[in-house]
């Protein structure tokens, strides 16, 4: 399996009462995500990956194999407490999807950013070590979407067990329209 893979698994949470990730947190994170236009994606002569003619990273060979042999990837631009994260995803099937991540320079990723609107989220991480050792990402989405709670859980593979904390509820691996890109594509629609 490549180490480029992703798998996890994600969870509705009710948060209308108590909180536990908060008081167990071992870090937290303010994060925005912004969805950018496929279309833009490149590779150029020299090898770099682009939006448009802005360079945004300078991929590994095994990583532009990688691209190369994907397709519909979704570009995004995080912004994890104030450091600049460009990730490229591919389609999911059941848990698993590839997914490419770099850290990059602030005023690459500015400069694309100051073509939107774009598409995107702002959240809160919660990380808390689960009683397997699992770690959970607890996001609590803020704007038009504050009261969404969502965890996810990364697993080595789609078969290994995870001891479920209390406060998880309805599980939504695979479902599409609960992504962070179709949440904030929708956000966009409503605008």
């Amino acid at each position: 399996m490549s180490s480029h893979m992703e798998i996890e698994r994600r969870f509705l949470v009710d948060g209308r009462s108590q909180q536990p990730w908060r008081n167990q947190a071992q870090s937290i994170h303010n994060i925005e995500q912004y969805y950018l236009q496929a279309s833009n994606l490149n590779l150029d002569e020299e090898g770099n990956l682009c939006l448009s003619d802005v360079i945004m990273v300078r991929p590994s060979q095994e990583e532009i194999d990688i691209f190369e042999s994907g397709a519909d990837w979704i570009p995004r631009i995080r912004i994890k407490d104030g450091i600049s994260i460009f990730t490229v995803k591919g389609p999911r099937k059941g848990a698993s999807g590839l997914e490419l991540e770099w850290v990059v320079e602030d005023a690459a990723a500015a400069s694309v950013l100051r073509w939107g609107p774009f598409p995107n989220v702002k959240k809160t991480r919660y990380c808390v070590t689960g009683a397997d050792g699992l770690v959970w990402e607890i996001d609590e989405f803020e704007g038009a979407l504050a009261g969404l709670i969502l965890a996810e859980v990364e697993l080595s593979s789609e078969q290994q067990v995870v001891e479920l904390p209390a406060w998880v509820g309805i599980e939504l691996t695979g479902l599409r329209n609960w992504s962070n890109a179709a949440l904030a594509d929708t956000l966009m629609a409503n605008l």
